[in-house]
């Protein structure tokens, strides 16, 4: 059943609380027990949890998925399927193909130097849900943005379906995109054997990707230990339509979300027929009566829905004014489906609300930023002032110290330069005085005899 929401005061209450995050302590503390285990005991954690929820019995040497399992996956598919693969890929390369921006480097006066680095990540785990709806694209939305930004290992897990194997498509898709690093294990214990490494599994620097709401609280939990990139759990659809939009596309939509498992499924409209026309043909969801299409944009920035789409008369207007949405699909012919398969863009997008400060997966994710710096005596003699201040403002003495130290350093240097500079001189002058005096001694003749009767100043002697 549809439940129909109004805007007004209560409305907003009501909706408030369909888009609240939840917090659910026994989600909490299980998921929580299961990444502690992984993190005590790895492999073993693994199978045993596998066994629990997988229904699967694995040991430490099927964990990693081999070749032979990956040729036995071509042989399960249908050939076109390659094709078709192909066509979305190069679709999804083509989107990511301009990189964002490179490195840069910035010389300011006394020989300052500042640089902004861009570098990939190293090593990242990619999340693909699995079981009844194995999503086989998430495979390839997920892969080419990190391939296209560098990172050089990249390992994907997935849960084994009940025969104990994993999804031939995900399999060949993964082929295609030259990942070797496929393993047979998914949830919560997956996400924490990605974070913390196990003896089969090594960990990596970031994990991505979608999944249930375990997986998710998953991610929550090991945040900051990794690297996540959003939380991306059940899936929502938010369709706004007036009353010139084909009721059929938009009760086609809505039930497409309703697909997914736990996933949300909302019509936003200023059109009551429309909206009873809707409630007579789908069964679960919101319809949320609007009295302007301006009132539906306050709404849908409430909201901050994974998937947006437009079906009114000026949908580029409305778009211009919405802030908070995953990925907006504009116009009557441009379903969700369209993004989720073959447009380009990475289909990987926030959930939850997290739309006002998560965005859509891209290059970016897989990209690191570091500052590189670098100044002069001259150029640190200039704001030294400034830099001792705020030290001592802030109460860090070694900060201030660090930055004095090199100056009265060089002061003292230069006293004893000085120093060492005028005893010197005074040893080279000493010391040809007493070159002067050594070579008069030794080229004067014999002095005469002195006469005393010659000598005015001496008296003569009498006693004679």
């Amino acid at each position: 059943m549809m439940h129909v929401i109004n805007w007004d005061k209560a409305g907003f209450r009501k909706l408030e609380k369909l888009t609240a995050q939840e917090f659910d302590k026994k989600r909490f503390k299980a998921v929580s027990k299961i990444i502690e285990d992984v993190r005590m005991f790895g492999d073993r954690a693994l199978i045993k949890y596998t066994k629990r929820f997988d229904g699967v019995e694995l040991n430490t040497n099927r964990l990693r998925v081999g070749e032979g399992d990956i040729n036995k996956a071509y042989e399960q598919i249908e050939v076109r399927f390659v094709q078709l693969l192909k066509h979305a890929i190069e679709n999804v390369r083509n989107f990511y193909r301009k990189r964002p921006k490179k490195s840069f480097r910035f010389k300011a006066r006394d020989g300052v130097i500042l640089e902004e680095n861009y570098t990939p990540i190293e090593r990242i785990g990619i999340y693909i849900p699995g079981g009844t709806a194995p999503l086989v694209s998430t495979v390839y939305m997920s892969v080419l943005p990190a391939k296209m930004a560098g990172v050089k290992e990249i390992a994907i897990v997935s849960p084994p379906t009940r025969n104990g194997e994993i999804d031939p498509h995900i399999l060949v898709v993964a082929s295609l995109l030259r990942v070797k690093e496929i393993y047979r294990v998914g949830g919560p214990q997956a996400i924490a054997a990605l974070a913390f490494g196990t003896k089969t599994i090594p960990k990596v620097d970031k994990i991505v990707g979608p999944g249930n709401v375990y997986v998710t609280e998953a991610k929550r939990q090991v945040y900051g230990f990794c690297d996540i990139d959003m939380i991306a759990g059940p899936s929502e659809v938010v369709v706004l339509a007036d009353r010139h939009a084909d009721p059929s596309y938009v009760v086609s939509d809505l039930l497409a979300q309703a697909e997914h498992s736990n996933s949300t499924a909302i019509l936003v409209t200023s059109s009551r027929r429309l909206a009873n026309e809707v409630k007579k043909k789908v069964d679960t969801g919101y319809v949320i009566l609007v009295r302007s299409l301006k009132e539906a944009v306050k709404v849908i920035n409430s909201i901050a829905p994974e998937h947006l789409q437009i079906m009114v008369k000026k949908p580029s207007q409305i778009k211009k004014k919405i802030v908070n949405a995953g990925a907006i699909f504009i116009g009557p012919f441009t379903p969700v489906a369209v993004g989720d398969y073959i447009a380009g863009p990475s289909h990987v997008l926030p959930t939850g609300g997290t739309a006002r400060f998560y965005s859509a997966l891209g290059i970016e994710d897989f990209i690191k930023r570091s500052h590189s710096i670098s100044y002069t005596r001259e150029a640190l003699e200039k704001v030294k002032d400034q830099i001792i201040k705020l030290a001592e403002t802030e109460g860090l003495e070694q900060h201030k110290n660090s930055v004095e130290v090199r100056f009265s350093q060089s002061e003292k240097t230069a006293a004893d330069d000085c120093e060492k500079t005028v005893s010197a001189a005074k040893l080279t002058a000493d010391a040809r005085d007493i070159k002067d005096t050594k070579e008069t001694k030794d080229g004067k003749e014999d002095a005469p005899k002195e006469n005393p009767k010659e000598n005015p100043d001496k008296p003569e002697d009498h006693r004679s």
